[in-house]
């Protein structure tokens, strides 16, 4: 990585931003920035602003350690940013960050390369608000953006279409509702660690993921060993399918009344949430890798060769 001779690397941590996001990727960059710390290296916080570039070459770090969450920070955006300036860091590169954010695009590719995903199609706010553009039930979500920020369900009952926010973008996606459990895979590298089963009150929503108290996690998932090979599988393909790097979770929902044939890939998220309690460090910790030893890992992992 070209550490320029130094016995502790500089490493920059990327957080705040001004996604959607930007509270989680806060706790996100705090978290990993003290474990960092403990490991050794020197580590410099920043809130990602217009200036970024600026500030990045005036800090000129060896690596930078992405924990922005949500657009401009998991899209592509920043990763061209740091291309530009070659600085090796964490994740995934540009192309793979930038379609797995798109969820449309990033089911193509997963649909390619076989794996099981629910109908969608992409349709305006107009055209939803019109009529039902699918049966029932369906979800309607942003298809770039990330932590379930915005998303309705269509039940089979419902008398029409949803009445969408004003801050709901233009463009969205429409999705086949699929009942079942929540289940969710972290990838190391090319190694998938484990599958935790999330149990919620409701939907699993932004206050559901971030929220004290808002799920719970079982990890491993108790759930047939069948099962969750076949999830470890399904995950490990679609970091490879995206040509993802570094650290990525895919979100899985199951119909275990179908067996192997009620698993459907939700999504695959490139920048998934860094804390201590989040399920990427939990399926690090299940597999005996401490989240030092992991924010570690993802260092040595970096690169801006894509």
């Amino acid at each position: 990585m070209g550490m320029s001779g130094r016995t502790s690397p500089k490493v920059v941590v990327l957080k705040g931003g001004p996604s959607a996001e930007r509270e989680v990727s806060l706790a996100s960059g705090r978290e990993c920035a003290a474990a960092l710390r403990d490991e050794g290296y020197e580590v410099v916080t920043l809130d990602a602003g217009p200036d970024l570039a600026a500030r990045l070459t005036e800090i000129a770090p060896d690596v930078v350690f992405n924990a922005l969450h949500g657009r401009w920070g998991e899209d592509g955006c920043v990763q061209g940013i740091l291309e530009w300036l070659r600085i090796p860091y964490t994740h995934s590169g540009v192309l793979a960050s930038a379609v797995a954010m798109d969820k449309e695009r990033s089911k193509a590719l997963f649909r390619f390369a076989g794996l099981p995903v629910a109908e969608s199609r992409i349709a305006s706010r107009s055209e939803i608000s019109a009529g039902h553009v699918m049966a029932p039930p369906y979800v309607v979500k942003p298809y770039n953006e990330g932590s379930s920020v915005g998303v309705y369900i269509v039940t089979e009952g419902s008398n029409g279409p949803p009445e969408l926010a004003p801050e709901m973008p233009e463009t969205l996606m429409v999705e086949a509702y699929l009942p079942g459990r929540e289940l969710t895979v972290s990838v190391m590298g090319d190694r998938p660690l484990c599958v935790t089963e999330i149990f919620t009150s409701g939907w699993y929503d932004y206050t559901a993921k971030y929220a004290p108290g808002g799920s719970t996690h079982v990890c491993p998932a108790e759930i047939p060993e069948e099962i969750a090979e076949t999830c470890l599988d399904y995950a490990r393909r679609a970091h490879e399918v995206l040509g993802c790097r570094g650290v990525s979770r895919t979100d899985f929902r199951w119909d275990d009344s179908k067996g192997v044939d009620g698993i459907f890939l939700l999504e695959t998220n490139t920048q998934p949430g860094m804390t201590p309690t989040s399920l990427a460090p939990e399926h690090a910790a299940a597999r005996g890798i401490s989240f030092g030893q992991l924010c570690r890992w993802l260092v040595e992992d970096a690169s801006c060769e894509r």
